[in-house]
């Protein structure tokens, strides 16, 4: 069975899942949409997905522009068994009745509120509670993040209390509007929303989180000090947790890879598309264990992270895999991910 799939936004998150979901093999990408012709909506052209105007978008626009549009947005979805909504914040809950009324699946991005779905969605963490579900929210690159640690450190080694501070990127790269450009800018919501937000996931995850912003475009890193129940005996071993699972990549200090920048460049040397970094990134040597508590940064493309999460929440949405480990080791695959390390260079 290849399920149909729709993209609703072809913008940094939506351009990114329509390739992914171009690479997948039990999957069709019908259409993408866009509100307004663009760069972005000639770029969806020229890779032949066809295009369909979403919102208060013109057909005369597109076409003075030389665009060529499959259709409205109704089109599209007409076609499709589930539609991802990569519209900017809260347009996805203004988009919700729209699937609902052309009954098609929906998946929604973490920028929405979690009740815009029956249930949000971390593939290490919560596939199966995902399966059948006609409306999933897709966690927020920061939340998937964190979601993704906790699956690993929650079921070996019980979270007895997790303090996460998020250094925040101020921008994506194509955002020319946002800043600071020259400062540091603390969030005064304490804690930050993240925390509940994984608690959407782990709903008894004693996890507090606190937050600032950066001027930089890269990514996102979490300093995190974590106490454990059952903590790992040296740091070796939790090294070894997380290099065992998927969406993890490990750095060994004598990669010389020491933050962002290197991490960034070491993205674009892989090639797998726009640069991105789809896993968590981690350090052997920014990983302590002290007794029952342990540290760690971790790194986040905030462009990125979510997209193979969104390929696994369609497939537990349609019963397209038996369990978590198949779908993600199918999607992994396909889109070139190691989840070791760089791509050929792990045992």
């Amino acid at each position: 069975m290849r399920v149909r799939v729709g993209i609703n936004g072809f913008g940094t998150i939506g351009k990114r899942v329509a390739d992914a979901v171009a690479k997948q093999p039990d999957m069709e990408l019908v259409g993408v949409t866009k509100t307004h012709p663009s760069y972005e909506a000639q770029r969806a052209v020229t890779k032949e997905y066809p295009l369909f105007i979403a919102g208060d978008g013109k057909r005369a626009a597109f076409e003075h522009a030389g665009i060529p549009v499959a259709g409205m947005l109704s089109d599209l979805l007409g076609h499709v068994d589930v539609i991802v909504d990569a519209s900017p914040e809260k347009i996805g809950r203004q988009n919700a009745p729209l699937y609902r009324d052309a009954k098609v699946r929906a998946i929604f991005q973490g920028g929405e509120k979690a009740d815009v779905a029956e249930i949000s969605f971390s593939a290490l963490a919560n596939f199966e509670a995902a399966r059948g579900k006609r409306t999933v929210r897709v966690v927020s690159c920061n939340t998937t993040g964190l979601a993704r640690a906790a699956a690993v450190l929650e079921p070996r080694y019980g979270v007895e209390d997790w303090q996460a501070t998020l250094v925040r990127r101020a921008a994506d790269p194509p955002e020319s509007g946002r800043g600071p450009i020259n400062g540091i800018l603390p969030n005064f919501h304490l804690p930050s929303h993240h925390g509940p937000d994984v608690r959407t996931i782990f709903p008894n995850l004693p996890i507090t989180t606190t937050a600032v912003i950066v001027p930089t475009t890269l990514m996102h890193v979490h300093v995190n000090r974590v106490r454990l129940s059952r903590p790992p005996a040296d740091a070796a071993e939790l090294v070894e947790a997380f290099r065992r699972t998927p969406r993890f990549l490990i750095f060994r200090e004598w990669e010389g890879i020491d933050g962002t920048p290197q991490v960034m460049e070491f993205g674009r040397d892989r090639g797998l598309g726009h640069n991105d970094v789809m896993e968590n990134v981690l350090w052997e040597n920014g990983i302590a264990v002290n007794g029952p508590t342990v540290e760690f940064f971790q790194a986040i493309h905030q462009e990125s992270i979510v997209v193979p999460e969104s390929i696994d929440a369609m497939r537990a949405m349609l019963g397209l895999a038996p369990d978590a480990a198949t779908s993600i080791a199918i999607t992994d695959r396909a889109l070139g991910l190691s989840g070791r390390g760089p791509a050929g260079s792990r045992p």
